[in-house]
Formats: structure tokens, sequence, C-alpha cells
């Protein structure tokens, strides 16, 4: 058995896996696209940080930007996790700015510019 993370986009799937791939070390495995059509994507794979990340595109006037999941990526030091804030929230919207918290030393929630949310945090010590 395995889980999947599979994402929606409006249009704009082949951007963002190119995006993910480009930013965050991630590797596309699979880049299908609808018979002819040159943007449409039915199935993308990748492999990011460790988990396969599956998406397509849907029709826009079906899409609507997730609202309650978000993609958790841990990052190894802040530095990694301010880089990566930066490049995510470029044309995005800030949920929860990059900050120190009592449980992490970098934490921060966004929308990017393709929506998909993500949480981004380097772990304290434990």
């Amino acid at each position: 058995m395995k889980l999947y993370t599979h994402l929606n986009f409006g249009g704009n799937c082949e951007a963002a896996f190119r995006f993910y791939e480009e930013h965050l070390g991630g590797q596309i495995t699979m880049m299908m696209k609808q018979p002819g059509s040159e943007h449409a994507v039915v199935h993308a794979r990748m492999n990011v940080a460790g988990v396969e990340l599956i998406g397509n595109d849907v029709p826009p006037n079906h899409f609507k930007p997730v609202r309650s999941s978000y993609l958790y990526l841990a990052v190894d030091s802040p530095g990694a996790a301010d880089k990566i804030y930066a490049i995510l929230a470029e044309g995005g919207e800030i949920g929860m700015p990059i900050a120190e918290t009592f449980f992490a030393t970098r934490f921060a929630q966004l929308r990017d510019r393709f929506g998909t949310l993500w949480t981004i945090i380097h772990e304290r010590p434990r």
C-alpha cells in the first residue's frame, strides 16, 4: 500500500512542477499532457524531499485552491527555511510569516503562486 499527495491545478500544473523541481531539488519523473493540448497536464509525478508528488490540471472553471491541507516541508537549517520561504512566498499569500517559535527556529505557512498551501519548519533540537 502507498499513500500519495495529489494536487490539482487550474491550468498551471507543468509550471508548478517545474518550479518545485528547480527550487526544491525535486525530479519530475512523468509529465503526460492531454492529447491535442500543449498545456493541460493529465498526470505528472515528481520526487521531492523523499515523497512522490502527483498532480494534474482541471478545467480552470472547476479549480478551487486547496483549503485545508498543507504540504509540510521540514528542512535541515534555519537558512534553508528562510531561502525556501522567500522562493515560495514570491507571488503568493502569507498565512504566517516566517519566524522563530517556541517549537521551531523557523516556522511559516503560506499559499504559493500556484495555489498550494505550505508549512515550512526547521524544528528545534529535542
